[in-house]
């Protein structure tokens, strides 16, 4: 069975670019366009691994992920940040509450997020 990515990103733009690359590697794609939905989408899909952008409309991704790690079902979810928030209190931030990596956006290319999603299926 393919193992399942959902994207949070509400850029449309970056979240096809990376659900067409992943999708020739074979995995399936769940996407979120906002907080809320990836919540929902976490608890009802369960996926294997959770690409999440911080700066979203609503809920932002600091808070998706302390509702992941609060709920026992969904705290082994591995969660890869992507996001343009490159402050290092950002960065300590997200890896203190629990992400397995933190991306900044603007300083890596596609190739770089499908390895790093790759290492943790």
């Amino acid at each position: 069975m393919a193992k399942t990515i959902l994207i949070v990103e509400d850029d449309k733009f970056l979240r096809e670019l990376i659900t067409q690359k992943l999708i020739k590697e074979g995995y399936e794609i769940s996407e979120a366009i906002d907080g809320e939905e990836g919540i929902k989408k976490i608890k009802e899909e369960k996926p294997d691994l959770v690409l999440l952008d911080l700066i979203l409309p609503g809920i932002d991704g600091f808070e998706v992920l302390s509702k992941m790690k609060e709920d026992l079902a969904l705290a082994q979810i591995p969660v890869i940040i992507l996001s343009n928030l490159g402050q290092e209190n950002d960065i300590k931030k997200g890896k203190e509450m629990g992400a397995a990596e933190y991306i900044i956006k603007a300083d890596v290319d596609i190739e770089e997020i499908i390895k790093k999603s790759k290492k943790y299926m």
